[in-house]
Order: C-alpha cells, then sequence, then structure tokens
C-alpha cells in the first residue's frame, strides 16, 4: 500500500530532498511551497502524513499545524516537523501547534523513512 504525503517546505531544494527521501520507499508525494499553498492541497485531498517546515513566507508551519488539527479532515493525520529551528522552545511549540514529530534539519533519509513509518504504523 502505497502512502500519500504531503511535504511543505519554502526552499525547492529541501522539498526535492525530502520527496526523494520518500519515494525511495513508495510512499507518494505531493509537494507545497508554504502553508497556504498546503493548506489548499490538504482540503482537496486525502494526505496519510505531513512533512512540515517551520520558516516559510505566507503562512509558517505552526499556523499551518494548527489550521489543519482545526480541519475534521486531517485533525488526526501524522504530521512531522522538520526544521532548522533546535532550541527546546521551538520543539515545544511544535508539539503545541499539533504535530507528532519534531526533527532537526539536515535529516537522513533513513531517520525520515522510520519515522514517517512508524506514524503511520507500518513495519
Amino acid at each position: 500500500m502505497s502512502y500519500n504525503v504531503l511535504v511543505i517546505d519554502d526552499s525547492p531544494i529541501v522539498r526535492n530532498l525530502h520527496s526523494v527521501m520518500l519515494k525511495s520507499a513508495d510512499f507518494t508525494v505531493t509537494e507545497a511551497e508554504n502553508g497556504y499553498d498546503a493548506l489548499e492541497k490538504a482540503l482537496n485531498a486525502e494526505f496519510d502524513l505531513m512533512v512540515v517546515d517551520i520558516n516559510m513566507p505566507k503562512m509558517d508551519g505552526f499556523t499551518f499545524c494548527k489550521e489543519i488539527r482545526a480541519n475534521e479532515r486531517h485533525r488526526d493525520t501524522p504530521i512531522i516537523i522538520i526544521s532548522t529551528e533546535s532550541e527546546a522552545e521551538d520543539k515545544m511549540k511544535g508539539f503545541k501547534a499539533g504535530a507528532n514529530l519534531y526533527l532537526v534539519k539536515p535529516v537522513k533519509a533513513e531517520v525520515l523513512i522510520e519515522n514517517a513509518k512508524m506514524l503511520l504504523h507500518q513495519s
């Protein structure tokens, strides 16, 4: 079974990197360049997992997480935040916004894939 993942990052390079990592593990990936773009895509499609950056123009990752958690369709969709922000207060803010997991960039492919599978209850 292929899982649908929404990868949200304003950097095309990082977005592509995370997409390639997930595709290598047979995930189906949709990309979004900011929180608004992601919110629009999430409200019009089903996603099994979301991978979100924090620092983005138009709508940051914290706001996106709060907005997506307020939506019935994705209230329980697992969210992984991947950010350069590594302070404990940033991580707490991420969890309070609704993230299930917080990883610090750069993230290794095996770490992202392992955590994605864990959140999706895959072996």
